[in-house]
């Protein structure tokens, strides 16, 4: 079965390019290039895909049949007007990509000593501007899911992670000029273009969601009891959460959740620490994020008790049957006499009948 286009690219990458994958740091922002080639039994010509992404918001992507680079988000027309040849360079840009990675899975099985069967050949670029001012910049390949290969900017070299892999080190050794070329990309021209994303897609990339803080308590099977603190609706996704005990970092039986997106763009996660019961107000989950002015600690409360609204509303309900028990017996008592007075009239003229109440 072919990879859907929905599909994240993230979960074929190898174990490094995962590690790279998410920004760098608090006020940090990253422009990432992720492309991948699959190529399967049966499949005359393999699936080609290629996204790119500002931060953690995807603005590009590619449509393979229409060999174009398309817009993903509103924001990125902007470059429209200050660059008009934009999609159409970078559409070339990609499809000679597409030619090159064809080329790579014959060149990989080769190497690996394959015949048929599945395999993805896949490239991750792109470069970071760190909270701290500093840059960063990186380009590595995965094949088959796994490590291959990988760029070193500072020393204009490749790290092999196989034996095979050092087929296609001492291929683009050989080349310097081309080892030149990227790490200008990465170190000037990438950096360049991520801040101009920023500028175009500053009103979303740019904001920042404070975040929400609530801690509840679960009783465990072993007289323990679990705090979970969860924070959500922050952005961007760079937070810090830690529990702390007597204002000291705590980090015995702390679990966490990953840092998940929500529908509106918003992230959310939870951290949890185990405690004794008699302990648990010592503890309080200490957040830091660009949305706060200032970090905040939140301990778990009781809960405010609910037995003064319960009586009051008990009260009010029997005050109510009351006041409508009194209104309804009078009527009762009214009708009965003015009943009274109307048969005693008929009998007395004998043309009469009583009429029900």
């Amino acid at each position: 079965m072919g990879l859907s286009r929905k599909e994240p690219f993230l979960l074929l990458l190898g174990v490094s390019a995962l590690l790279l994958g998410g920004s760098a740091g608090s006020s940090s922002h990253s422009l990432r290039y992720f492309a991948t080639i699959v190529s399967e039994p049966g499949q005359e010509v393999p699936q080609f895909f290629s996204v790119g992404y500002v931060d953690d918001q995807q603005f590009v992507s590619y449509d393979a049949k229409a060999k174009r680079r398309v817009p993903a988000v509103p924001w990125i027309r902007k470059v429209d007007k200050d660059d008009p040849q934009y999609w159409e360079r970078n559409s070339q840009i990609v499809w000679n990509t597409e030619q090159v990675f064809r080329g790579s899975l014959v060149n990989n099985a080769r190497y690996y000593n394959q015949s048929g069967g599945s395999h993805t050949w896949q490239q991750m670029y792109g470069c970071e501007l760190r909270g701290d001012g500093s840059k960063g910049g990186y380009r590595q390949f995965a094949y088959d899911g796994r490590d291959y290969i990988s760029f070193d900017k500072e020393t204009l070299t490749y790290t092999a992670a196989d034996v095979p892999a050092q087929n296609t080190k001492r291929k683009w050794e050989a080349e310097p000029a081309i080892a030149q070329g990227r790490k200008v990309y990465l170190e000037e021209i990438c950096i360049e273009w991520l801040q101009r994303y920023l500028d175009y897609g500053k009103e979303s990339l740019l904001r920042t969601d404070k975040p929400e803080v609530k801690v509840t308590r679960k009783e465990d099977y072993d007289g323990m009891e679990t705090l979970i603190c969860r924070v959500g609706g922050f952005y961007p996704k760079e937070i810090d959460i830690t529990w702390t005990k007597d204002g000291e970092v705590w980090m015995q039986d702390v679990f966490h959740g990953l840092v998940s997106p929500n529908s509106d763009g918003t992230y959310y996660t939870w951290r949890s620490v185990m405690v004794d019961p008699k302990e648990s107000e010592r503890y309080k989950c200490h957040v830091e994020h660009d949305g706060l002015p200032n970090p905040v600690d939140v301990a778990w409360e009781e809960p405010d008790s609910n037995l003064g609204i319960i009586i009051g509303c008990v009260v009010g309900v029997l005050l109510l049957i009351g006041v409508m028990a009194g209104i309804y017996f009078k009527k009762r008592q009214d009708g009965y006499k003015a009943a009274a007075a109307s048969d005693q009239g008929s009998n007395s003229s004998g043309t009469g009948t009583a009429v029900p109440i």
